[in-house]
């Protein structure tokens, strides 16, 4: 199988869908010609030109609300926020205009959108450009959440996103954008609410979302030199969650450590976690871990950075300690 970069994912999902369904198109700064900071667009203009892959003014509430109407009324946008955190810019649009018309029409009217944006730190953009928000749209009902943690995964979700008839939000680690996975050439799509276990283990489960997948899967590989049997679960959407998947492992392995890039408190740990301690009680020799983000805003200073968010060494020592009883203790 061909190996291409999340990057090329992207756009190959953008491009079929589009050749698919001519009621698709994407709206966002710096789209078109430009091809998104990222480049990740880049050749969509030339295929389907403006009227298809639409510039539009530093508006982030414009063209978000555009979206939304055009959704309402027979098309299918996607709209590209450059960067995850100007999500604040478009809370109205998207959690009570979008997440709502469908609940309060009856069920007579949708809004078939995708938000695709980005999340992550230690990548020097400081911090009103290194956050990772997925919780907060994840709070709101009506909303599907995505997270890929690959390049298959990345094509696989978007192209179930665009074709969903429900607002779904989909956010990108703009640190994996270059980073290379097996990806088929012919047509698949990855359906929503099915975690995918990357790594089979007995000892502890640890749910990684987006890049924490691969910390994960490093920690695991830490853990294997010294004997213990570590179990990696990918989510893949925080709305809808795989919940069974994720209750089956911990009742295997009575160890669990979710792990995500956002901060701790208030977060995707603390509900994966929590659903993990009450639905696995009888079956966990201690509780059910998290591991988010340092409380703090993301750091300029690289030293800072890199220290803010969950590490394989980190992940791997919280294992150790798990399996040893001394978090028991700790609590």
């Amino acid at each position: 199988m061909r190996e291409i970069t999340l990057s090329q994912a992207v756009n190959e999902a953008l491009a079929e869908e589009m050749r698919r369904d001519p009621t698709t198109f994407i709206i966002g700064e710096d789209v078109a010609e430009a091809g998104t900071p990222f480049k990740i667009l880049s050749g969509l203009v030339e295929e389907f030109g403006t009227s298809r892959v639409v510039d539009t003014p530093i508006a982030e509430p414009g063209f978000m609300g555009l979206a939304v109407g055009a959704a309402m009324t027979g098309t299918r946008p996607i709209v590209d926020l450059m960067f995850g955190d100007f999500i604040f810019l478009i809370m109205d649009q998207l959690c009570n205009q979008a997440a709502k018309t469908h609940y309060m029409s009856g069920g007579k009217m949708s809004a078939p959108l995708v938000l695709r944006t980005n999340l992550g730190a230690t990548r020097r953009s400081a911090a009103q450009h290194s956050q990772s928000l997925h919780a907060l749209v994840a709070h709101i009902p009506g909303l599907k959440v995505a997270l890929p943690s690959s390049a298959y995964e990345a094509k696989g979700l978007l192209k179930t996103a665009i074709r969903d008839d429900n607002p779904v939000v989909i956010f990108e680690d703009k640190l994996m954008y270059q980073d290379k996975a097996p990806v088929p050439e012919e047509e698949f799509l990855i359906p929503f609410g099915e975690a995918n276990i990357k790594r089979d283990g007995t000892d502890v489960t640890l749910i990684g979302t987006s890049s924490m997948v691969q910390v994960c899967e490093k920690a695991a590989d830490l853990l294997a030199a010294e004997g213990i049997s570590a179990e990696v679960i990918d989510p893949r959407t925080i709305v809808p969650l795989d919940e069974a998947t994720l209750l089956a492992s911990a009742r295997k392995t009575s160890r669990v450590i979710v792990v995500d890039e956002g901060h701790q408190s208030f977060g995707v740990t603390a509900e994966i976690a929590s659903r993990i301690n009450e639905k696995a009680f009888y079956h966990l020799d201690a509780p059910a871990l998290r591991m988010g983000a340092m409380d703090v805003p993301v750091p300029f200073s690289p030293a800072l950075e890199d220290i803010t968010v969950p590490t394989p060494e980190g992940v791997a020592d919280t294992a150790r300690k798990l399996m040893s009883g001394e978090m028991i203790d700790a609590a």
